[in-house]
Parts: C-alpha cells; sequence; structure tokens
C-alpha cells in the first residue's frame, strides 16, 4: 500500500455505510416506525374519532346538525374573521418582521421579544384583556365609540381583534428568518440598474419572501379557527351576531350533544384542511416556479 492510495478503497463498505446512515437516530425503518406511531397516537386516532363519532347521526342527522341557521352563522363568523384577520397579519407581519431586520434602534430587542407575547400570555388573560381595552370605556374602544361609532368589544369585530392578536406571531416569526436570508447585494445589484424601491420589492424581495408569507398565513389561519379562549370574552357570544364555531361546539358539549359536537367539528377540520392544502399547493408551485427561473 503505498501513500497515495485513496481513502475510499482502504474499506469500501465503511465508507458506502457512512454515506447511506449520516444521521445520528437509528435506520429509517425504526425512526419512520416511530414517527408514524407517534403521530397517530397524538394526531391521526384523535382527528379520526371526529368523522366517526359524527357518523352515528347518519347522513340527514348530520347535515340536520350542521345546517341550522346558527351553526351556518357560526361557519361564516369563524371562517371569515379568520381569513381577515390572517390577511391583516400577512400585511402587517410583513412590515414588523422588515423593520426588525433591516433596521437598528433603541428597544430593539424589547419590540422583538414582545412579539412572542401571544405565544406565552394565556388566551383567557389576552381575552380579559382586549375586552377591557376595546370595550365603550377602554382606553382605545372608548375614542373608537365616541369618534367613529365603532363598537369592538361584544361584537365581530372584536373577533377580528383578538384573532390578530395571536396570530400576528405566526407571520412575522416565519418571515423574519427568510428577509435574515436575503442577501442585501441583490438589491443593490436591482438600484444600480435603475430599479425604484418599488419596483426592487416587487421583483426581488417579494418572489423570495412569498413562500414564507404563505406559510405564515396558514398557520395564522388555521391558529384563528381553533382559537376559544381569547374570543370568548370579547366577542359577546350573541347567537347569530358574535357566536364563533368553537363556542358552539362547548354548548352542544355541555348539552351533552357529543354527536352534534362531533359533527360541527368535522366541518372545521375539513374546511380547514381543504385551505391548508390549498395554500401549501400554492406555496409548492411558487417554489417549483422559483427554481425554474
Amino acid at each position: 500500500m503505498t501513500a497515495t492510495t485513496p481513502v475510499s478503497t482502504l474499506n469500501p463498505p465503511a465508507v458506502a455505510r457512512r454515506r447511506r446512515s449520516p444521521g445520528v437516530l437509528p435506520g429509517f425503518g425504526l425512526s419512520m416506525g416511530f414517527t408514524v406511531v407517534y403521530l397517530s397516537l397524538l394526531v391521526l386516532i384523535p382527528l379520526a374519532a371526529l368523522p366517526i363519532k359524527a357518523a352515528g347521526l347518519g347522513w340527514d342527522g348530520f347535515w340536520a346538525a350542521v345546517g341550522t341557521p346558527q351553526a351556518l352563522a357560526a361557519y361564516r363568523l369563524t371562517f371569515g374573521a379568520a381569513l381577515l384577520a390572517a390577511a391583516v397579519n400577512l400585511v402587517f407581519g410583513m412590515i414588523v418582521a422588515w423593520v426588525l431586520v433591516r433596521y437598528s434602534f433603541p428597544g430593539k430587542r424589547i419590540l422583538d421579544a414582545l412579539v412572542d407575547l401571544p405565544f406565552a400570555l394565556p388566551t383567557a388573560v389576552a381575552g380579559i384583556a382586549l375586552s377591557y381595552l376595546y370595550s365603550t370605556k377602554g382606553w382605545l374602544g372608548k375614542p373608537l365609540y365616541e369618534f367613529f361609532g365603532w363598537k369592538i368589544s361584544y361584537s365581530a369585530a372584536g373577533v377580528v381583534v383578538a384573532l390578530i392578536f395571536i396570530g400576528l406571531p405566526f407571520v412575522v416569526r416565519t418571515v423574519q428568518p427568510v428577509l435574515e436570508d436575503v442577501e442585501k447585494e441583490l438589491e443593490e445589484a436591482a438600484a444600480s440598474l435603475g430599479a425604484s424601491r418599488l419596483q426592487t420589492f416587487l421583483h426581488v424581495l417579494f418572489p423570495a419572501v412569498l413562500p414564507a408569507l404563505l406559510t405564515g398565513f396558514s398557520l395564522a389561519f388555521a391558529r384563528a379557527v381553533g382559537e376559544y379562549g381569547s374570543v370568548v370574552f370579547i366577542a359577546g357570544n350573541r347567537p347569530m351576531v358574535s357566536e364563533i364555531a368553537p363556542l358552539l361546539i362547548v354548548s352542544k358539549l355541555e348539552r351533552f350533544d357529543y354527536a352534534g359536537a362531533a359533527a360541527i367539528s368535522t366541518v372545521l377540520l375539513v374546511a380547514s384542511f381543504l385551505l391548508l392544502l390549498l395554500i401549501n399547493l400554492l406555496q409548492a408551485w411558487q417554489q417549483r416556479r422559483g427554481g425554474v427561473r
């Protein structure tokens, strides 16, 4: 054996094994099996229990449970408020992430930490605080009511406010690392070629952060659809006006109508899954389109 002999020829099977098993965890079979069992126990089986329980009503009973005027009004408020809140967070979450990444100012770390406050704050505490602030006698709600006639607390508008509050961190924390990875040289090159700031944003920055924006939007929407604690305190919970679908589910459970609660939960589950699937498909299409370019 000479000094010039390649290392890979000394023990080819060992080198091949190292190349095939770069991870620290055991082989694919064991890791995959553990993953399937873990997800099945925590996610798949509980979710599958909803349509199975609702199936006990039969088709006629199922549609009778999910198609009442009260339930339809709750769906419209739940999904409409969730979409509106996620859209608002899409815009302002992008702005907050941009400020935190591109600017340095006193108190930046405090502002950055405040973004995560909805994650750590109990939802009931958030609901009580928001209902007080936006009531007709609160610090924010009083001027809005006196000058503009807007009543936020105990109305459908309060639902949107609560969902914006709990959904903002999802957009900011999803977009922020992507903005940090965007090379400033791209913006400088666009500016040197005569592009305006708006053109640079639309043609250089926006395509780079669009997949992250869609991910943050979908996470904020999914979180808003299932939100309960912060909404019940500020919404007023009036049937046909400010009653959300999760509250309707809880009210059915309190009346021991488990099948009816499972039926409404199934509707929320299917609608949320379809919308999230659509957003993920759009995100994958955008990534493939960017790769082709």
